[in-house]
């Protein structure tokens, strides 16, 4: 069997091999780790390169059916997951996959169901974000069980679970970030809440590393964590309660920028100088931090659109043969007024 060695640029400073025949693609995981910890502004060529090895297997390539994505969100009535879902579709469509998208709504049943219709569908690689990080399991063991290449995107299925890989943001480096923020910006001294969410791993990584950041602030105090359950008027009626009960409360961090929003609207409504943080970097939060003595100052962006890239990238290099890392933790990026004009997912 003659192979044909093909060098594909992964980033500025990191090139590899890629062995290709008409059955093979051989790729290192160490690159493929290189290349996750390369700057954002690379990560589609990661997707790119992976994609480009692929298309090196020009004869089998040519006969075989399109490849079938399947991606289960948690839901999809939010900026960040619908970006992620575009993302998506472009970058299975510059491979001639097609793709099969479920929202689950945020019940763990309904995620289940749906990734069991789509092994029906006979779907070639699922890329899960799952609602429960545990109860998605089973899905995730019957998945591996038809033979699917299965990436979790954002959140873990079960970081024991039998997932290929797993993509998602550096979570608790963004609560961190957040709140080391919101400790100084209140002058390291004054009470603060967190506004909480579903008890997903993302979520509880952040307010974990809020939570670490608050500890270096000895002047700083936590009097109050709700659950906003990441939603505008849950959360706006949630922080109203906390603003009531607290009414020395200088800052909030809320673990998502959707709750944020409905935070924002209850500190304005006060009257109260009370500082607010985020995660996220939706476009509703980048806008708002830019208005004049605007409350809302920090948030922690993520990039779901390059994390779905990279997720998909890898799956196909799994699907062909690769060895891949079992995690890729993406870089967060602190957008405060000072840089937030020009941002975007």
């Amino acid at each position: 069997m003659t192979r044909v060695p093909t060098r594909i640029a992964l980033s500025d400073d990191s090139v590899t091999d890629v062995l290709t025949s008409k059955t093979e693609i051989t790729m290192t995981q160490t690159t493929l780790k290189q290349a996750s910890s390369t700057p954002f502004a690379r990560s589609g060529l990661l997707f790119a390169s992976l994609a480009l090895s692929l298309s090196c297997i020009a004869a089998p390539a040519a006969q075989a059916a399109p490849l079938k994505i399947g991606m289960t969100f948690q839901e999809l009535n939010n900026p960040y997951f619908v970006t992620m879902q575009k993302a998506l579709n472009e970058a299975a469509a510059s491979t001639g996959a097609t793709v099969v998208v479920t929202d689950a709504h945020h019940d763990v049943s309904k995620q289940v169901s749906d990734v069991e219709n789509m092994l029906q569908k006979k779907i070639d690689i699922l890329l899960v974000n799952p609602t429960d990080s545990t109860g998605i399991q089973s899905a995730v063991t019957s998945a591996k069980k038809a033979g699917v290449v299965v990436v979790a995107v954002d959140a873990n299925a079960n970081a024991n679970g039998p997932v290929d890989s797993f993509v998602g943001s550096k979570n608790f480096d963004a609560g961190q970030m957040a709140c080391d923020y919101l400790a100084k910006s209140i002058g390291g001294s004054g009470e603060v809440a967190i506004l909480d969410g579903i008890p997903v791993v993302p979520i509880l990584e952040r307010v974990r590393g809020c939570k670490a950041a608050l500890a270096k602030a000895p002047g700083v105090k936590l009097v109050d964590t709700q659950n906003g359950k990441q939603e505008r008027a849950t959360a706006l009626s949630v922080t109203e309660n906390m603003i009531q009960a607290h009414p020395n409360l200088k800052g909030i961090f809320s673990v998502n920028d959707g709750g944020s929003m409905g935070a924002l609207s209850a500190i304005e409504s006060s009257g109260k100088d009370i500082k607010l943080m985020s995660v996220d970097g939706a476009p509703e939060a980048i806008a708002a931090i830019q208005k004049p003595n605007s409350k809302f100052v920090e948030t922690s962006a993520q990039f779901p659109a390059d994390q779905v890239r990279i997720a998909l990238g890898i799956a196909y290099a799994k699907k062909w043969g690769a060895n891949v890392p079992k995690a890729i933790p993406v870089d967060v990026k602190m957008i405060d007024r000072s840089n937030a004009k020009g941002f975007s997912w």
